[in-house]
């Protein structure tokens, strides 16, 4: 087979959901590995009176594109905006803009979606299955198309312990849902949401499981792959380690953290966490492509699924991932923490309310009292609500694991070159945890926070004056027990006597044993 950059040579692309944060990495690393690539068109709807060409330029400006603009600085003559709302009739094209991309488009990278875990049934179907509907009839008219490609999620399936590269059928009838949704208000739908999704956490999974199904069944005789990455983190190696530009997912646990402001976390210390480079799962997406695009003629028509994860090859525990956290954030410290980086985390529910209550509640209601001294606008109690909110949503996949198969993907590595091993390398074997995280930290530090590193010295002074108050309100804590409850009764004193005895006793006994030892 030709290789990967050479599939992609003269051909048009079509890609939706290119504003969003794989979106962004599958677009530039398109255009920055695939230089020959005739022109990428992108959906884009019009934004707080933006136009979407005007979104795109915005977008290219930012530090991703730093790379790609130094080494093809007229990239952005090859990027086609596209005027589009997925949620609209015909998603919102005009006939013109129909007509221009069925009679030239090649290959269609589907990445649209919501990705909010909390989003109303309602909302979630229309972006993540009518959408896709709509995306695969507009294939159906590609005189051109070679293959599309459904980005869903590894998660789509996740009331499974075992999870193969296949399509499971959902646990209902897709067309029907789509037309009960049509006449049921929005009460009733929200009732009848948590019998819907059964055993699933959210509406996002299930959606995703519905669209997968959805775009098995009418995708016809359209060549069609399927990508599932799992939880996608910061880039590994491109366009360089690190790069990150939103609080979504981990990245908001890991500066909450990095802040001091979260203290505890519902979690298994010994669960799987499976995270992907967002360009593991780029590069592998791209890989999918080529593969069933080469293939084309020779492979039999059916949908190749792939499960983009790590958990099954390179195996990373929550308990490693707060280690790693904390370690990194102590090291290099954000600007204007709230206290000092602690961790802890649990999978019993109390033992997490007691904690929230002490080391998330009680600091902030007494911070936002300080604040309303001195006159200033209380903020903290907020912030810790949208937090807990966010852990809600992670607790699922915080505290299981899951086995996926990846035979498929290791079938795709398989048959890339050596070349294009290297330019396109999605092998998670060679992912080094301790290095990925402490770029993923400090990604979140630069990229999403804009924090220079210039300022990493008086970060860490101010740490270290944290360090300081907190030793000294422990030992004003002490005195105050000590002289409130010890020094007042004679049981508590003799009780205390007793305890400092018994460790005298146990030194005594110990520097002893030593010094016969000797």
């Amino acid at each position: 087979m030709v290789s990967i950059p050479k599939y992609y040579e003269g051909k048009n692309v079509l890609i939706t959901g290119a504003t969003g944060f794989m979106g962004k990495v599958l677009l530039e690393k398109l255009l920055r590995s695939c230089p020959t690539v005739k022109a990428v068109y992108v959906l884009v709807r019009q934004k707080a009176g933006q136009a979407p060409r005007a979104r795109i330029m915005d977008m290219i400006n930012c530090k991703l594109f730093d790379r790609l603009r130094d080494e093809q600085p007229g990239f952005a003559e090859k990027i086609v905006a596209v005027s589009s709302d997925l949620t609209q009739p015909e998603l919102d094209l005009s006939k013109e803009d129909q007509d221009i991309l069925a009679d030239c488009i090649n290959i269609v990278f589907h990445c649209a979606a919501t990705i909010r875990f909390n989003e109303p049934l309602k909302d979630a179907m229309q972006l993540n299955v009518l959408a896709t509907q709509k995306m695969v009839a507009l294939a159906h008219r590609m005189k051109q198309l070679e293959v599309f490609i459904h980005v869903s999620t590894a998660y789509a399936n996740c009331d499974r312990a075992v999870i193969e590269e296949v399509v499971y059928p959902p646990p209902v009838d897709y067309k029907k849902l789509i037309d009960s949704l049509e006449w049921m208000d929005d009460k009733l739908i929200n009732l009848i949401t948590p019998k819907l999704i059964g055993d699933r956490p959210n509406t996002y999974t299930y959606t995703k499981a519905l669209a997968e199904y959805l775009v098995q069944q009418e995708c016809g005789n359209l060549n069609v792959a399927i990508v599932r990455p799992s939880i996608v983190g910061a880039s590994w190696k491109e366009p360089f380690p690190g790069w990150i530009d939103n609080f979504n997912g981990p990245s908001g646990i890991f500066i909450a953290a990095g802040k001091g402001i979260l203290r505890t976390m519902r979690a298994s210390n010994n669960a799987v966490a499976d995270l992907v480079p967002v360009d593991v799962v780029i590069n592998t997406t791209l890989a999918a492509a080529w593969y069933s695009g080469s293939q084309r003629y020779t492979r039999p028509k059916s949908v190749l699924v792939y499960n983009c994860t790590t958990g099954g090859i390179n195996p990373f525990h929550w308990g490693e991932v707060e280690y790693h956290v904390i370690s990194t954030f102590k090291r290099n410290p954000l600007e204007q923490a709230f206290r000092r980086p602690n961790v802890n985390l649990t999978s019993n529910h109390l033992i997490n309310q007691y904690w929230i209550a002490v080391s998330h509640k009680a600091p902030a209601f007494l911070y936002d009292l300080y604040l309303r001294i001195t006159g200033r606008p209380p903020r903290m109690m907020k912030t810790i609500t949208r937090l807990h909110k966010a852990m809600m949503v992670l607790e699922y996949f915080t505290s299981h694991s899951w086995e996926w198969n990846t035979d498929n993907v290791a079938m795709l590595m398989s048959q890339l070159c050596v070349e294009d091993r290297k330019i396109f390398n999605f092998d998670v074997r060679q992912l080094h945890w301790a290095e990925y995280m402490e770029n993923y930290c400090m990604g979140t530090k630069k990229y999403v926070l804009n924090e220079e590193l210039s300022g990493l010295p008086a970060a860490r002074k101010h740490l270290n004056k944290l360090r300081n108050i907190r030793y000294a309100f422990n030992t004003i804590l002490v005195v105050l027990i000590w002289r409130v409850f010890i020094a007042r009764s004679q049981m508590a004193r003799n009780i205390w006597y007793f305890v400092v005895s018994l460790c005298f006793k146990f030194l005594s006994y110990f520097r002893a044993s030593s010094t016969m030892k000797y």
